[in-house]
Formats: structure tokens, C-alpha cells, sequence
């Protein structure tokens, strides 16, 4: 099931979709690095984690798949958002030098030609960062927010899709230990889930993050596409069929 950028929206303003973004935003941001004088992507709906990019990154674009649908971004200025098919990036090979995907990979249909067509318009030596689902966390297990739906991953299978795809990951982060539930007192100890869950290891995370680095060279060629259009023969005038009695 594909997320509707509508609730997308709705459950980032809401108290517990403000506090799980400047959770993760954190760890988005630290697994980014410097993103000075850099060409950035966000995939999927990633936007709420992309402002710390805008004011220093020499580029910064946000593509929205077709089939959840986009929203402009930011509020201010011209937008940057561009709606599209994820398997089919409108962007030359090594456009990119920084890949934010969040709200992507559990959507997506075929993980493996995303990360074909991921890798042909990364740079070299470029740097994608992940969010994802964790597939044993509470949050993976309950549809009432965004990380509810999709496709869940283990660290396991997204090290295995990464590297099966000449991406090696350099840094691993978990996320989002506190429940996903709309209490107060609950939201009120956010900061406090967070650093008690981070005393028992990645058992408690709900969010599964790795920062991955490209290869020079691609480890499974790209699909063969067939063509979007049918190619039709020129037609050349004929002379109308008499029927007899006529």
C-alpha cells in the first residue's frame, strides 16, 4: 500500500508526527554530514527532514512518487518538489551527490530496480541515507502512522540490498523508541524513550537508518525497458472498398 501525501501532511502536524521528524530529523541530519556546495535528493516524501539542506546545498530537489502524490515544498519561495515515477528519475547519470529516502523504499514495487536506477544518477563517492520501518519494531506493527505501511526491512535485508547493488553501508542509526501513541504524558517523554531504549540495543527501535556510500562500479546492470509507445507504421492513403451493388 502506497502512502496519499494527504496523510502524509496530516500526521506530521500532528503532536506525535511533530515529535517522531525532530527525532529523526537528528539522525537524519548527522548521517548527512556537511551538505555544503552539494547536489541533494529527497525521495519519497522526505521534505520534513530537508530543511537543514536548503540554505547551504548547492542543489536540493524532492521527488515525490506519482502514486502518493506531492505537495510543494518548501512554503516559501519557488517549489523544489517534482512529481515522478521513482524507477525513472528524471535526472542525467551522476546528477546527485546526497540521496535522502524517506517514506520510499516500503512503498516501492520492485526494491531492486530502485536501487539500479538510485545508483546511476548518484555521483561518484556519493552518500544515500535510508529510513526505514524496522520490521520487529512496534512501530512496523501498527497502522495508525506512515511507518505502518509498507514494507518493513531487518538490517539484515537492507544490508543485503545495498550491497547486492554497489552500495556499501558506512554508518547504522535506530530510531523511534517511543510507542506510537497519541498520549500526552507519552509525547511529553519523548527524550526520555529515546535514551533509555538506546540503552538496550536496536530491540526497541521502531526505525532502522544506514548511510551507504556508491561504488564505482554496478554490481547488476540495469534492466532492459521495454518502450513506453507503441511505434505505429506510417499509413499511407487507400483507395475505399466497393461493396457489390454499389
Amino acid at each position: 500500500m502506497s502512502a496519499d501525501v494527504t496523510r502524509l501532511i496530516e500526521y506530521y502536524r500532528s503532536p506525535l508526527g511533530k515529535i517522531s521528524r525532530a527525532l529523526v530529523r537528528e539522525q537524519v541530519v548527522r548521517l548527512s554530514g556537511d551538505v555544503a556546495g552539494r547536489r541533494v535528493l529527497g525521495l519519497g516524501f522526505a521534505t520534513p527532514y530537508m530543511r537543514f539542506a536548503l540554505d547551504r546545498a548547492e542543489r536540493v530537489l524532492a521527488f515525490m512518487p506519482a502514486r502518493q502524490g506531492a505537495s510543494a515544498w518548501p512554503r516559501e519561495g519557488p517549489s523544489h518538489t517534482v512529481l515522478c515515477d521513482p524507477l525513472e528519475l528524471p535526472l542525467t547519470d551522476a546528477a546527485v551527490d546526497l540521496i535522502i529516502a524517506v517514506h520510499a523504499f516500503e512503498h516501492i514495487a520492485d526494491a531492486e530496480e530502485l536501487m539500479r536506477e538510485l545508483w546511476r544518477v548518484a555521483a561518484p563517492n556519493a552518500q544515500l541515507v535510508i529510513v526505514v520501518p524496522r520490521r520487529r519494531g512496534l512501530w512496523a506493527q501498527v497502522d495508525t502512522t506512515p511507518f505502518g505501511e509498507g514494507h518493513p526491512y531487518s538490517r539484515a535485508q537492507l544490508e543485503k540490498l545495498l550491497r547486492d547493488h554497489s552500495f556499501v553501508p558506512e554508518l547504522w542509526r535506530e530510531a523511534l523508541y517511543l510507542p506510537p501513541v497519541h498520549n500526552a504524558l507519552v509525547l511529553k517523554s519523548a527524550r526520555f524513550f529515546e535514551r533509555a531504549g538506546r540503552l538496550f540495543g536496536p530491540t526497541f527501535a521502531g526505525l532502522l537508518m544506514v548511510r551507504a556510500r556508491k561504488e564505482l562500479f554496478p554490481a547488476v546492470p540495469r534492466r532492459h525497458r521495454a518502450e513506453r509507445y507503441v511505434r505505429v507504421p506510417a499509413l499511407a492513403p487507400q483507395a475505399a472498398m466497393r461493396t457489390a451493388g454499389h
